[in-house]
Formats: structure tokens, C-alpha cells, sequence
């Protein structure tokens, strides 16, 4: 395997791992406020109907963002309504979500583009443009670290960097900020933090809020950069394997990043090895590599991954007391 072929599967596994490093840091928030949040899927779903959808009548990729966060911020809100504010099942709430984005972004796809489903093409001016990183071009001939720096760091869509910027801003609010403190800390012990005078309720909304913009804009990702529009099931289980990878990252930030990219590369080569000829891939099933990711899930959500520790009050509804 030459240095281009690295290259090529390295810058891959960068572009279709952000989807899922943003879907889990989303995760990340809720869960650490003690809400656990199945419906990932649905909302990055949703988002990507919705953005795509947007962008496609405006023709603005701004709008299309837009509408994806504010989708799944939407989605978010049904889910704190549930399971907060009404202490219900979070479980079963994130599993409707699931099922009510599967089947209403289909029924709205054809009801307003009829195409089955899917929306239009989007133009130009309606998807995600990459950025060229400053002298890109200028070190491209250098060995070794001008196709790293060039081909491999540079020409990424902007949710990309943003996506990897907000893995050590996400740590850095999580222990370094009062909100951060104030997060985990509902996630622990939240009866604990509301002796302290501080709202369980509101801290757990916000958490919940947080994790709707980051999933809107994975499933905007999806739908705008990735895809050239909105076509049925697309997000493909990507918000299981980000949840699994929550789990696998022990619901930390930095192993949530190294997971994301692991997870990231099995599905980069699947796609790769459809599209070129690999020794070492000639004697493997196409079908095969393609559950890779999914594979790993399984044998990871299966308990293969040590000891998870989430937090104490995760899944648990507050009551409070009087």
C-alpha cells in the first residue's frame, strides 16, 4: 500500500468519521446530565432531512444548517418534555423519536418533492464547501509532509475542523467550566446539586439543547457534504454506532475522538475496498467489510470493552424532594 492509498484512506476515515464524533459528543452532554438519549438516530435523521430539504428550496447552505439544528433541537425539547419534565421512560422516548423521524422524513419527502422520498440535488451554492488550509499548494511537492499537509489536513468542509475543535472545547466545558461542574454533577448526584440551590430541571434541558445542535449539524453533514441532498434511512445507523462509541470512550471526550476515528476508518475501508483493487481485501466479501463498523459495534456493545462506568444518575428521572 503506497503513500497515496494511505493517504486517500486516512482522509476518508477523517470526513466520514465527523458525523459521528459530533453525534456522540451530543450523546456526551446529555448522558453526562443523567439523561440517556436513544433517539441520536432520529434526531440526525431528522436534521439531515431537514437541512437538506431547506438548502434545497432557498438554495443556502446557511438556512439548511439552520433548519437542521433547529429540528433537532426541537427533537431534543419532545425528548426532555418525556423524560425530564414528565419523568418518563428515556428509553422508550428516544426509541419514538427513532421511529417517528424514519417515518415522517420519508412521508414529508414525497408529499413535498415526490421523489420518493428523496429531496432534490442540491446546487452549489446549497451544500458544504471545503476549505483549503493557508500554503496548502505550496507544499504539496514536499515529500512525505506535503501530501499529509496538503491532501490529507487540508480540503475538508468547515464541520469538519469544527467537529475536532469541539472534542477539546467539549473537555475544557465539561472540567474547566461552572457549567461543566454543574453538569457532571447533576449527572452524579442531582439531589446533591439541588440542595445547593441549582435547578436540576434547567441543568438537564441545556444538556439536552447542547446535544440537538451538535446532532443537527452531523445530520446537516450528512445530507449537505457527505450526500448530495436527502435519500430514505441515511444516517444508516450512524447514531447507534456514535451511542456505542459513547459507551466504548467510557463517556470521555479524548477516548470519544480516538473511537469516533476507529469506528471512522472500518468504514472507510469498506468503501475503499469497493472502489480499488486490494491484495490483502481480494479474498474478503464485499458484504463483509461493509458490517465492519457495525460488527464492532455489536461485539463492543456485547461487553467486550471492559468496565464502563456511566454516570450514577444516568437513566434515572429526579424526583424532588419536598
Amino acid at each position: 500500500m503506497d503513500t497515496n492509498t494511505i493517504v486517500v484512506l486516512l482522509q476518508s476515515t477523517i470526513r466520514v468519521s465527523v458525523p459521528l464524533i459530533l453525534t456522540a459528543l451530543a450523546g456526551l452532554y446529555a448522558e453526562r446530565s443523567g439523561v440517556v438519549d436513544i433517539g441520536l438516530e432520529g434526531k440526525m435523521l431528522a436534521a439531515a432531512f431537514a437541512g437538506a430539504a431547506t438548502a434545497a428550496v432557498t438554495g443556502s447552505a446557511i438556512t439548511g444548517i439552520g433548519a437542521a439544528m433547529l429540528v433537532s433541537v426541537a427533537f431534543s425539547l419532545v425528548h426532555g418534555y418525556a423524560s425530564i419534565s414528565q419523568r418518563g421512560d428515556q428509553i422508550v422516548s428516544g426509541t419514538a423519536i427513532n421511529f417517528i423521524a424514519a417515518g415522517a422524513t420519508v412521508i414529508l419527502g414525497q408529499a413535498w418533492f415526490a421523489q420518493g422520498g428523496r429531496t432534490p440535488a442540491l446546487s452549489a451554492d446549497a451544500r458544504l464547501s471545503t476549505y483549503k488550509l493557508p500554503g496548502a499548494d505550496a507544499v504539496r511537492d514536499v515529500p512525505v509532509l506535503g501530501p499529509i499537509y496538503s491532501d490529507l489536513l487540508s480540503g475538508h468542509y468547515l464541520l469538519t475542523y469544527f467537529a475536532f475543535a469541539m472534542v477539546p472545547i467539549t473537555w475544557w466545558v465539561l472540567y474547566r467550566t461552572r457549567f461543566g461542574l454543574r453538569l457532571r454533577a447533576v449527572g452524579e448526584n442531582p439531589g446533591a446539586v439541588d440542595t445547593a440551590g441549582i435547578s436540576v430541571v434547567r441543568m438537564r434541558y441545556l444538556a439536552v439543547i447542547c446535544g440537538g445542535m451538535l446532532c443537527g449539524l452531523a445530520g446537516a453533514y450528512l445530507s449537505m457534504a457527505l450526500a448530495n441532498g436527502f435519500v430514505k434511512n441515511m444516517s444508516a445507523g450512524r447514531g447507534f454506532i456514535a451511542l456505542a462509541a459513547l459507551v466504548f470512550a467510557n463517556w470521555k471526550p479524548k477516548n470519544i475522538l480516538i473511537t469516533c476515528l476507529l469506528f471512522g476508518f472500518l468504514d472507510a475501508l469498506s468503501i475503499y475496498s469497493q472502489n480499488a483493487d486490494l491484495p490483502i481485501m481480494s479474498s474478503i466479501p464485499d458484504q463483509a467489510i461493509q458490517a465492519l463498523p457495525y460488527v464492532l459495534t455489536v461485539i463492543l456493545l456485547a461487553g467486550f470493552i471492559g468496565k464502563a462506568s456511566p454516570p450514577k444518575a444516568s437513566g434515572v428521572p429526579y424526583v424532588k424532594e419536598r
